[in-house]
């Protein structure tokens, strides 16, 4: 072996100096770089919205609600046919549960017969698998309104149930 392949590359003490600063700097800038790096920007996953403003009012929300029926002051009621689209047409449209179709005259006669009242009270009551309606999005006004409608639909001759005076409204 030569003297020349067992040199070092520092060959001095600058050098040396600078070697030893430079192991132990470079990879401290590195580490602190990497770190930056990781730690910076949004972290959250495609979707995740979970920390937005929107998403925190939302999961403080109370957990029940208390509104006052009738309590923003007189509003207009809603007809027999809008009614019928938001509430009644999910199973008397289709038939589903052994709800009578609209437009059924046969289905609807025995029912017609018994009368406004005895339909109403099966509507805000509940009957066989039909779930109450009463005390829902819609006054028992409006519900009547829903029955007349398909009803009449159906080959009845109900006449509509008219709007309480607001005197009445006040009694109650």
């Amino acid at each position: 072996m030569s003297a020349a392949e067992h040199e070092t590359f520092i060959k001095t003490p600058k050098q040396l100096i600078t070697a030893v600063v430079l192991s132990f700097v470079v990879p401290i800038l590195i580490i602190v770089l990497l770190v930056k790096y990781v730690g910076a920007g949004d972290r959250g996953g495609s979707g995740n919205n979970a920390l937005t403003p929107e998403a925190t009012e939302a999961r403080i929300q109370p957990v029940a609600r208390f509104e006052l029926k009738g309590a923003g002051g007189a509003k207009a009621l809603r007809a027999g046919e809008e009614v019928y689209k938001a509430q009644c047409s999910a199973c008397h449209a289709v038939g589903a549960a052994g709800a009578p179709k609209v437009g059924d005259a046969g289905a609807w006669a025995a029912r017609i017969k018994t009368g406004y009242d005895a339909l109403l009270n099966s509507a805000l009551k509940g009957k066989g698998a039909m779930a109450a309606q009463g005390g829902g999005d819609f006054e028992d006004i409006e519900i009547g309104r829903a029955v007349v409608y398909m009803a009449n639909s159906s080959g009845g001759k109900l006449a509509e149930p008219k709007a309480p005076a607001p005197a009445e409204e006040a009694k109650k």
